[in-house]
């Protein structure tokens, strides 16, 4: 900036061979003495140094040397005004330049400095040039600070001895406002402190010494490639116009300014950017979250979250990603890894395979198939040196030695290669891995991770993955998952939304569409509510599968509050190494005002089912009530079963269920328990029968008759009324769903009676 050249101003005050009336030997105000025609200055024509020249006899302490012009002051702009001086005879004075500041309006501008630094002369024909800086700013370099300033009458002044003859050239006053203009801006060039940017140069000392010296001012990264051989830290706001290279283990850290756009801007490539950004995360405490700026971050194959950060194997201080987008790029990076290997189940030893053939070629995370092989089960570790590895959760029939596939699915945010990672919050992130890749794969060992207000576009295969202990807490909070099968028939599917391991999952407030499952929970200690999933498809008498797997016979769990759209609950036993009873059976389970809907399913459909995976097992504690069963198109006959694949329940054993307070449109048998009723018997009989029409849940026995009240007179055939009362008979008929009323004769009469098919204790 200078104002000389943009707003023309004019500053230089005239030579002195113009005259020497403009020249006043007091403060330059109007009405002031000038040199002309004064008995102690004279003009010089021809001085060998100068040329034209003042020449001034030093009389009093200090004189004054004005311009009577006014010099204009803006605010902003900075003058350097300079003046040469020699001493011809007498005594050698000092020398310094001044002025008189003058305020708007022409009065003087009182209480600022109106002097400059002084310079002494120290022999005769020296010259001798003195300096210094006017301006409206309080900054460094800045000699006569007249803030409010509107003019000046510059010049200068000698004091020191009286009687020496001084000559002075002719003055100038240049505008120097840029060389305060980075100051003026805020700005440090890193340049400025020897950066080189040549992309070898190891700039991380000037990078260093910059913001050392930044005070405040942002620090400026200009055009280059820098590379850096260690830490960097900014305390000040950092610009980047060029990039900067480092190793993987160095960490590049914004207290200022800690987000990805910055760490996009200075690195100049998306994925490297936020590996860097997530690092300086783990590696500093004074931000809790990384802002994505809302950016698209295009991924062209895994994170390796852990590697990012490869000084840490463990963190367990709150942190958050938020506020941004993952994309796949398709590619060969994305593929799933297939390995079979043989090896050998010993229930003893219920987490582990043993034995294991090719063990270095499979991977931690991938998923476990084979015989006796439940649902979502992972590798969680795995030992090379004694062919060992470690399973997520135990197999249900798998005892002996066997042939296992190991399919590790590809990742977005892979976080396997934490030994622990606690209480990291992923928030508004949508995953757009259309059908190209998975999306977060959990630490094996973790408290509290949380996924909140995203949105899971197509993953390939999962969206949320546990392999171990790091879904413990987990929170999965009003996200969006949807499906890359949408038109594949609900058989055929092959993803699901999440899966769980451990205990207090918190599963709110999240909606799914078309998936194979919604999830599959093997913890205890969990909530579900708030969702809605929907696994139905357009088939014509479409196939239904279960949307939410609970694989813990005693889950501890409620389900309440979900709209459960074409698809069931599914309750089984398939993570236990020893599937028939033993200990605590299936129980501890709440289901509550949740809506079941289903369209055109097949007759065989139900709500609710039980799946033991070993025999002797039965229900002690789960309750059912308040839920809305609706069936469209097609009606069907109840809305809980037993799936009897491996077994069937006990229920000679059954305590503690409660369906109440259900409604039921389209299903054929209403379920109750207790089961509350009426029977009429018209003709005289000493046992009655009563039968409970299906309506005892599972098609349970009618184990306990609770209660039996007399409804009007009961009569003999004589049509006498008898004041008596039956006893009854549990378990009765081919199914053991009946219950005779037995009375001391044969008698006829309505009763009203509660029948349960549990033990309620």
């Amino acid at each position: 900036m200078n104002k000389v050249i943009t707003d023309g101003l004019e500053l230089m005050p005239p030579s002195f061979s113009e005259g020497l009336d403009v020249w006043s030997s007091g403060d330059g105000t109007a009405g002031s003495d000038t040199y002309a025609g004064s008995a102690t200055g004279a003009y010089v024509p021809a001085d060998q140094d100068f040329g034209a020249a003042l020449e001034v006899v030093k009389t009093s302490n200090v004189t004054q040397v004005r311009y009577m012009g006014e010099t204009t002051i803006l605010p902003g702009c900075y003058l350097q005004v300079t003046a040469r001086v020699k001493c011809i005879s007498g005594a050698l004075p000092d020398v310094r330049i001044a002025g008189y500041a003058g305020a708007a309006g022409g009065g003087h501008l009182d209480g600022v400095t109106e002097v400059g630094p002084s310079v002494s002369i120290t022999s005769y024909g020296d010259v001798v040039e003195v300096s210094a800086i006017i301006g409206t700013g309080q900054r460094n370099g800045v000699d006569m600070v007249w803030a409010n300033a509107s003019f000046g009458h510059i010049g200068l002044d000698l004091t020191g001895s009286n009687g020496g003859v001084v000559r002075i050239d002719d003055f100038e006053i240049i505008d120097i406002t840029d060389a305060f203009l980075r100051d003026m801006l805020g700005i440090v060039d890193v340049r400025d402190y020897g950066a080189l940017g040549d992309g070898v140069t190891d700039d991380s000392a000037a990078f260093e010494a910059a913001d050392a010296d930044a005070g405040g001012r942002e620090v400026l990264i200009t055009s280059g490639t820098y590379f850096l051989g260690d830490n960097v830290t900014f305390q000040n706001q950092v610009r980047f116009e060029g990039t900067v290279v480092m190793a993987e283990e160095h960490q590049l850290i914004f207290q200022k300014n800690f987000d990805y756009p910055t760490y996009v801007d200075a690195f100049g490539d998306e994925e490297l950017a936020f590996k860097k950004a997530f690092q300086a995360l783990l590696n500093f405490s004074d931000h809790e979250s990384l802002d994505l700026g809302g950016r698209r971050i295009a991924l062209t194959g895994p994170i390796d979250m852990q590697a990012a950060v490869s000084n840490r194997t463990t963190f367990e201080t709150r942190r958050a990603i938020r506020n941004g987008q993952f994309e796949a790029v398709s590619g060969a990076n994305w593929d799933d890894e297939v390995v079979t290997s043989q090896a050998t189940y010993d229930v003893e030893d219920q987490l582990y395979l043993t034995n294991v053939t090719n063990i270095a070629a499979v991977q931690v995370g991938s998923l476990v198939e084979g015989n006796g092989v439940g649902r979502e089960v992972y590798v969680n570790e795995v030992d090379v040196g004694s062919n060992k590895i470690k399973l997520s959760n135990p197999l249900f029939d798998a005892q002996g030695t066997q042939v296992y596939t190991f399919t590790r699915f590809k990742y977005m945010l892979d976080f396997s290669g934490f030994d622990k990672l606690s209480d990291l919050i992923i928030d508004q992130v949508d995953f757009d891995c259309d059908g190209d890749c998975s999306a977060i794969l959990l630490p094996p060992v973790g408290v509290l991770m949380q996924v909140l207000d995203c949105r899971f576009k197509k993953p390939k295969n999962r969206g949320i993955t546990s392999h171990g202990e790091g879904c413990q807490g987990l929170i999965i909070d009003r996200c969006n998952f949807e499906s890359n099968e949408s038109g594949v028939a609900t058989q055929n599917r092959i993803s699901l939304c999440f899966n769980s391991n451990k205990n207090d999952c918190k599963i709110r407030n999240n909606r799914s569409s078309r998936f194979r499952h919604f999830g599959v929970m093997s913890g205890t200690g969990s909530i579900v509510s708030g969702n809605h999933w929907f696994n139905g498809d357009n088939e014509d008498s479409g196939v239904r599968l279960g949307g939410l797997i609970i694989a813990h016979q005693n889950p501890i769990t409620t389900v309440t509050g979900n709209y459960i759209d074409n698809n069931f609950i599914e309750w089984t036993n398939e993570h236990d190494s020893d599937p028939s009873v033993s200990g605590f059976s299936f129980g501890s389970l709440s289901i509550t005002n949740n809506i079941f809907l289903c369209i055109d399913v097949q007759v065989s459909y139900r709500c609710i089912v039980v799946k033991p995976y070993g025999a002797g097992h039965y229900i002690n504690g789960l309750n059912v009530q308040g839920n809305l069963f609706r069936s469209f198109g097609t009606d069907f006959e109840r809305v809980e079963d037993v799936d009897t694949t491996y077994a069937d329940l006990d229920f000679d054993r059954m305590q503690n269920i409660t369906f109440a307070g259900n409604t039921f449109n389209g299903i054929n048998h209403k379920t109750l328990n207790p089961l509350t009723g009426e029977h009429t018997q018209s003709s005289e009989e000493q046992t009655w029968t009563v039968e409970t029409d299906g309506s005892l849940p599972f098609g349970g026995k009618a184990l306990n008759i609770s209660s039996v009240m007399l409804d009007g007179r009961i009569q003999n055939e004589s049509n006498d009324t008898m004041f008596v009362t039956p006893y009854a008979l549990a378990e009765q008929g081919a199914n053991e769903d009946e219950f005779h009323l037995v009375w001391p004769e044969p008698v006829r009469g309505k009763v009203f009676y509660t029948v349960r098919m549990d033990d309620a204790v």
